[in-house]
């Protein structure tokens, strides 16, 4: 069971080394890297290329660990209590399973994706160390120990919003995904627009990659965005003539998909209004 990348996802060859090590070792694959550089898609490949189903907990700033586990209705429990439902005599038909819970029990390995570990609370990350070293937890409320059936193969992706715990790392395989260099974005975008005329992307990429090395900038574009950036320039028809820019007009066309804030644009401008007072 190895990975080697898919038709839809160019992975490099240290991204599919660390993927296949991390099956190996049977521990949490942490990969890091811009937004927009393809880390959830990845767990969606790595399922779909080793014929696997995929789960996906996508975390939130109020996500709880436990959540990912059980949750317990209470409420509801208490409320069905006081209308005489039969149903309280059993504590499990108020139990909510988690993605963890749901991975753990599958009849078959699953990829378990835990997306964005970054946005919860600090303790989050700790909170998972015995359930995801272990692959086991306990239900209080109902006196069980659930334990995966099969070892899930365990992708959790940040965006480096804020560190991570040393004890939680060490359970890791870490993976930082470098943005494209040209080349290898080339093959991205033949993956996802083929046929592109070489002209177009060749002044496109130029463009883009200038853009993102512009000093000053808040928020450098993404793969994503060139992607968006270049499906619209398809869908314009437009020429590498059409894109090449003058000191009068910094900013490229259609740079609603480039740049994602006042600030970015204001800057373009800036740097136009230098250029013709130069003149």
């Amino acid at each position: 069971m190895r990975f080697q990348g898919t038709e839809d996802y160019v992975a490099t060859e240290d991204l599919t080394v660390a993927v296949n090590a991390a099956v190996t070792l049977e521990r949490p694959l942490l990969v890091k890297g811009e937004p927009g550089t393809g880390k959830t898609e990845l767990a969606r490949q790595v399922a779909g290329a080793l014929g696997l189903p995929i789960i996906e907990w996508h975390i939130k700033s109020t996500t709880r660990a436990q959540q990912g586990l059980y949750e317990y209705d209470a409420v509801s429990r208490l409320r069905d209590s006081q209308l005489g439902d039969e149903r309280v005599n059993d504590v499990k038909n108020y139990i909510r399973k988690g993605k963890l819970w749901q991975a753990f029990e599958a009849g078959e390995r699953v990829v378990l994706l835990i997306d964005e570990i970054d946005k919860a609370d600090i303790e989050f990350p700790n909170d998972l160390l015995q359930e995801l070293d272990r692959m086991e937890f306990f239900v209080y409320e109902t006196g069980e120990t659930i334990t995966a059936k099969t070892r899930p193969i365990v992708i959790i992706t940040s965006n480096n919003e804020k560190e991570l715990p040393d004890a939680f790392l060490r359970r890791c395989f870490f993976h930082y995904i470098r943005f494209p260099d040209a080349e290898t974005m080339k093959k991205i975008v033949e993956v996802h627009h083929p046929g592109i005329k070489q002209d177009l992307l060749a002044t496109a990429l130029t463009q883009f990659y200038e853009i993102r090395e512009q000093q000053g900038l808040k928020k450098k574009p993404s793969t994503s965005e060139v992607l968006d950036w270049l499906k619209l320039l398809l869908a314009e028809d437009l020429s590498p003539e059409d894109l090449r820019r003058d000191g009068a007009n910094a900013l490229p066309k259609l740079h609603g998909a480039l740049l994602k804030n006042e600030q970015d644009v204001a800057l373009f401008e800036r740097l136009a209004f230098m250029a013709r007072g130069q003149r």
